[in-house]
């Protein structure tokens, strides 16, 4: 990632067909909602899509990360619209773009730490906007044997396993949970892989998929143990000090 005075410009195109999976951001916001609280610093915002349907009543500031000049304005004009009783600032940058006092209760990667070529060093300086028993989430793609022309297309430098991001774990950070999901569609992703070979997906088929399928995976998720997905979750915490302990009881 890079600031605004870089011209950093995004490379993928797919952020509008996604928006139409909306049976998919309902189960990843069942499972990240309980995450997040106080206040919430998302990398790499895009056009709000995750922001419509993380951010609502009970935050106390929402700030939207996103590098990209062009997706930083549609996101300021979507916010305006979509009316959220929580209402989230945008800053056009990176993570050298806050200010060094600021500090969040929780920071999320939603579908970005895939596009950052240095990903530890990335999660190494969020870990510094971090409060005390605060949660750092990251939501990837899963599996590099699933990597597409899709993938490479849209700026994907990899996908993840579970021990890649144990490896990426930041100093001073406990890991709290990792975890798939999407066993369904980790079936579709291999027969594109293997069969279609499509490098960029239609509304249709992302419709398809949404509709059909991801009510599928959220029904099979749980008998699997979370063991299968296209997609990957890890949280990591920051541990409270005994100070800390003292101050929260």
């Amino acid at each position: 990632m890079a600031n605004e005075s870089d011209n950093y410009h995004y490379v993928g195109e797919e952020l509008d067909v996604f928006a139409h999976a909306v049976n998919w951001k309902s189960y990843f916001r069942s499972v990240l909602r309980p995450l997040l609280r106080g206040t919430v610093l998302e990398v790499g915002a895009g056009i709000g899509g995750t922001t419509a349907v993380l951010c609502e009543e009970g935050h106390k500031d929402w700030l939207c990360l996103e590098p990209d000049a062009g997706l930083a304005d549609r996101l300021r004009q979507r916010v305006g619209e979509l009316g959220l009783s929580v209402s989230p600032r945008v800053v056009c940058g990176d993570l050298d773009s806050l200010e060094q006092t600021d500090q969040f209760d929780a920071i999320i990667y939603i579908d970005v730490l895939e596009h950052i070529e240095d990903h530890k060093a990335e999660l190494i300086s969020a870990t510094r906007y971090l409060r005390e028993g605060g949660a750092l989430i990251v939501l990837s793609p899963a599996h590099q044997y699933l990597y597409t022309e899709f993938d490479r297309a849209i700026g994907h430098y990899r996908r993840y396993k579970r021990a890649m991001m144990e490896e990426i774990t930041p100093p001073g950070l406990e890991v709290e949970r990792i975890w798939y999901m999407d066993a369904v569609g980790m079936l579709l992703s291999l027969g594109n892989r293997l069969l279609l070979r499509s490098a960029q997906p239609t509304v249709k088929q992302v419709k398809l998929w949404d509709r059909l399928f991801v009510p599928c995976s959220r029904l099979i998720d749980p008998l699997t143990g979370w063991r299968l997905g296209k997609s990957i979750i890890a949280v990591w915490r920051r541990p409270l000090t005994n100070a800390g302990k003292s101050s929260s009881e």
